[in-house]
């Protein structure tokens, strides 16, 4: 009987193994090449930012990573006036902005991250963050001591090209 069971545990760990490979195999002919994930650092679509020590997007196979945006009209280089809500209108059509010139849309964005100078800005800052992203993409919001040029806001995205 011993005999027996060791023979049966020995022929289970064969089989077991053999499905792991097989398994394994399958996997990795399905993972794309390393050319699918090489980064390509985009130069900006505005002229005045072509000096500036970061990329507005990094595009990884059909996922495009973008820089955070503030709310400046970049026709004259400064923060629109109106507090948090103009800042955060002129912060997505600069998003937006970046993802047309990317063939994409405000409905390819998947995850977005969201720096308040002041969290007692959330409401203000929501009521038009909604009307740009009715997917409802994830999301992470916090406020920060201090944001760039003076900011109120700050909004990094991350968007999926569709195939």
């Amino acid at each position: 009987m011993r005999k027996v069971l060791h023979l049966i545990g020995r022929c289970f760990i064969v089989i077991f193994f053999l499905g792991c490979n097989s398994v394994s195999e399958e996997k990795v002919e399905s993972i794309p090449t390393s050319e699918t994930f090489s980064p390509i650092f985009h130069p900006s679509h505005e002229p005045k930012k072509a000096n500036a020590p970061f990329s507005d997007a990094v595009q990884v196979g059909n996922t495009f990573y973008l820089s955070g945006q503030i709310g400046m009209d970049h026709t004259i280089r400064e923060l629109v006036d109106g507090g948090i809500r103009a800042e955060t209108k002129q912060t997505l059509e600069n998003i937006k902005a970046v993802l047309i010139t990317h063939q994409l849309e405000m409905t390819d964005v998947v995850k977005a991250t969201v720096i308040l100078d002041t969290i007692s800005d959330f409401s203000a800052f929501n009521e038009i963050y909604t009307q740009y992203f009715p997917q409802k993409p994830a999301r992470t919001t916090f406020a920060a001591e201090a944001l760039a040029r003076g900011a109120k806001i700050e909004i990094e995205v991350v968007a999926v090209k569709s195939d």
